[in-house]
């Protein structure tokens, strides 16, 4: 047997027992019960951020308000998040488990962050987000 083979032997009987490492296994379940627990709780939240008329509201009021400041707004579904992008300014609406934090930044840096009901109003948000320095 060369030393390759010998080398790619032991190789797999390091990846095999790691692969049964009873901690390990142990560990990645619980996070995958972390992360699905956490889901859970986020689902409502996303769902109601997809289908409200809030959302719609706010990407029209958006559009409008950035036509007058001859900006274009994009926006992109990433997941469970929406991306609104305008020049170099970002917010981003995430649900979490208490509900939907909008999620402000201006250059790749973030400026802020704050609680949003989707009851409330959505021009003031667009306006907030789109007239703020």
């Amino acid at each position: 047997m060369s030393f390759l083979d010998n080398l790619e032997n032991n190789l797999k009987a390091l990846e095999n027992r790691e692969e049964k490492d009873p901690e390990k296994l142990k560990r990645e379940q619980e996070q995958r019960e972390a992360d699905r627990s956490a889901a859970l709780l986020r689902a409502p939240h996303a769902e109601a951020l997809k289908k409200s008329a809030f959302t719609s509201d706010l990407l029209t009021q958006c559009r409008v308000i950035g036509h007058g400041m001859r900006v274009l707004v994009q926006f992109t579904w990433i997941g469970e998040t929406l991306r609104l992008d305008a020049k170099a300014k970002r917010l981003e609406l995430v649900p979490t488990a208490d509900g939907i934090e909008a999620q402000y930044s201006v250059d790749g840096v973030r400026t802020g962050s704050e609680r949003i009901e989707l009851t409330g109003v959505a021009e003031d948000l667009a306006r907030r987000w789109l007239t703020q320095d």
